[in-house]
């Protein structure tokens, strides 16, 4: 069957079901939105929004393209099963309870719009400059792949459109995709800010919830015997089960357990109840993509319900992973042939779309690819709201405070910068404005510039997402790529949170070099080849060499003592070099299939290791806090 015809079976009718449904999303996100006047309004939604709809929001950001594509895969592959569905079941959950009862408590403590914030508050604002950087590098790895993973669902969905692009304007097929999913997502992400992010994530996560039943209802339908079918064959398959696992555990494509102590495994019960509830404190707890939402809940009380209540989302993997299930009992019956296994040959997370386009009668194929860009396009939008606030909160803002401050000690007018030195008027003679007040324009700037980082944002992460074709054979799959890409800057997020929530008394500037030590050692760890052994030789001289130029600089009068003596803090962090150049190049287990790429350690153990590294560095290389005066009560 010609690839034209696989994508052509996508019918007018089923166009026209995905355009109506993006555009009653669109007018019902705007008309929810309400009118966006300030700062609070983008990004906190006024403080207002009900933990119902953070909730689902949480749970479409989540999710993604990855899970409801992706993820069928993970179980229709040779030796797929439910092993994946581990880390949700114990360890997500296990860390959203944690989250939601340690957290956000800390975080509802102040107005702020991040977890930076509250980390720079404790810990000083070079630590928040630090923490902002490493959201924005670990959100740039993770969600170039998950709209990598959506770009191939629309290379299959718009063959011979993206076709024409490519015969009469050029590039490629993967560009003309990022580019059409990239004005898709700026476009939805500009209309009302974080408010039309959330209900708009509501109404797309009750779309591919109703998508996975309807897919699944599909596969069934398509079986003889429905789905007992899919049941039977899948408790069948040969060679599922993880190796080692008991007769009376082995279920085939539905084995759940694997007690395997192995390292190197992705999904074992360990990875589950130890690295998943570690990583997950970071994901639910300081990444701003799932946590921006809880801040526009109206209380603690309201986002504790949002975050642990987002735990219903692991009803969407499970279907989506029965789907899986009902994939490899249909292909098993009607192997793929032609054109469809060569596009599947090629990369095999496009089964589920394949399937879409060549089964799934005229209509309803329309509805399960609404709800599978409903997946993508939610989390593209809330990581560019995330972004662009992380910016305007950990850049542009004190920047701003500190140039008009500034205008404000040379008295001149904040508004037109007219000099009002000898003057005692109350408004400002050259504009007429209130001589001591801020700009009045300035929530419109900022707004602005808000939007524009959007703009901004989404270039960059879809150029990013075209890139990554380069790395994407890596990984067994792209879900595993996305979630391996998370783990990189995550740990020392986490670790910057234990130093500011625990009672260590100490300051971030410890954690101002232990943070890229931290990331340095998740790369070491998961990169070993003649390029990583160079780079991090290179990165380990030059964190040194730049530590001791520091040293020069005069600490402030507010530096307290250190906690260890200088030359210590040297040989401590002279052994987190030397510890992760080992791990660079030793680190790994011979591959007997494939000697070119080595056994690592596996992906969930990553942001636990950066966390540890983050902590015991950040505080041997810190100050002790200087306690603040006490006030005179003379006075």
């Amino acid at each position: 069957m010609p690839l034209a015809t696989v994508s052509a079976q996508f019918t007018a009718i089923d166009w026209g079901i995905v355009a109506a449904f993006l555009v009653f999303t669109t007018l019902l996100g705007t008309r929810l939105a309400g009118k966006q006047a300030t700062l609070r309004d983008f990004f906190l939604g006024g403080r207002k929004l009900p933990w119902y709809a953070v909730s689902g929001s949480i749970i479409a950001t989540e999710i993604s393209a990855v899970t409801f594509i992706g993820v069928p895969y993970v179980v229709f592959k040779p030796r797929g099963n439910f092993t994946y569905l581990q880390l949700g079941v114990f360890g997500s959950l296990l860390a959203r309870i944690i989250v939601g009862f340690v957290l956000v408590p800390q975080y509802y403590r102040h107005e702020i719009y991040s977890p930076y914030d509250y980390m720079g508050h404790r810990l000083g604002p070079q630590v928040r400059t630090v923490t902002s950087g490493l959201f924005l590098l670990g959100a740039l790895l993770a969600q170039s792949a998950r709209i990598y993973l959506t770009m191939q669902i629309m290379i299959v969905l718009l063959h011979d459109q993206i076709g024409t692009l490519v015969k009469h304007l050029g590039l490629n097929e993967l560009a003309w995709a990022a580019i059409i999913l990239a004005v898709i997502a700026i476009g939805w992400a500009l209309v009302g800010g974080i408010t039309t992010v959330i209900w708009t994530n509501l109404t797309l996560f009750l779309t591919f919830l109703l998508g996975a039943l309807v897919a699944l209802g599909v596969v069934a339908a398509k079986l003889d015997g429905g789905l007992l079918e899919i049941f039977r064959v899948g408790l069948a398959a040969p060679n599922s089960a993880p190796p080692g696992t008991p007769a009376a555990l082995n279920w085939g494509k539905f084995t759940f357990f694997d007690f395997s102590p192995s390292p190197i495994r992705d999904f074992t019960i360990w990875t589950a109840v130890i690295a998943s509830t570690w990583g997950g404190l970071f994901s639910y707890g300081t990444d701003q993509l799932l946590v921006q939402g809880m801040f526009c809940c109206r209380d603690a009380r309201e986002a504790r319900k949002a975050i642990i209540g987002s735990a219903f989302g692991q009803v969407v993997t499970a279907t989506v992973m029965l789907v899986g299930v009902g994939l490899y009992a249909y292909y098993q019956a009607h192997p793929l042939t032609g054109a469809a296994r060569d596009l599947y040959n090629a990369k095999g997370d496009r089964i589920f779309p394949i399937f879409i386009c060549q089964v799934v009668p005229v209509g309803l194929k329309g509805l399960i690819m609404a709800a599978a860009l409903a997946a993508a396009i939610s989390t593209i939008m809330g990581v560019l709201t995330a972004l662009s606030q992380t910016v305007m909160g950990a850049f542009y803002a004190p920047l701003r405070k500190r140039w008009l401050d500034r205008r404000a000690a040379a008295g001149r007018c904040l508004h037109c910068g007219y000099d009002l030195r000898g003057r005692a008027h109350d408004r400002c003679s050259e504009c007429g404005q209130p001589a001591g007040a801020p700009p009045a324009d300035e929530d419109r700037r900022n707004l602005l510039l808000s939007r524009a980082l959007i703009v901004f944002w989404g270039v960059v992460l879809c150029t990013l997402a075209y890139l990554t074709d380069a790395i994407a054979h890596r990984e067994p799959s792209i879900l595993q790529l996305a979630l391996a890409a998370a783990g990189y800057a995550g740990g020392a997020l986490l670790g910057c949170f234990a130093l500011a929530f625990l009672p260590l008394g100490v300051d971030g500037r410890g954690y101002v070099w232990a943070a890229p030590l931290s990331v340095a050692c998740v790369y070491a760890l998961a990169w070993h080849n003649p390029a990583s052994h160079w780079a991090c030789a290179i990165f380990g001289a030059a964190l040194l060499a730049g530590w001791l130029a520091w040293q020069l600089v005069p600490a402030g009068r507010d530096a307290g003592p250190r906690v260890l003596p200088a030359p210590v803090q040297f040989l401590v962090l002279l052994a987190g070099v030397v510890g992760m150049l080992l791990i660079n190049f030793y680190g790994y287990w011979p591959n007997p299939d494939n000697p070119a790429k080595p056994l690592c350690v596996a992906w969930p153990w990553y942001a636990p290791l950066g966390s540890l590294v983050a902590v015991v560095w950040g505080y041997l290389l810190a100050r002790r806090k200087v306690p603040a005066p006490a006030p005179d009560r003379a006075a």
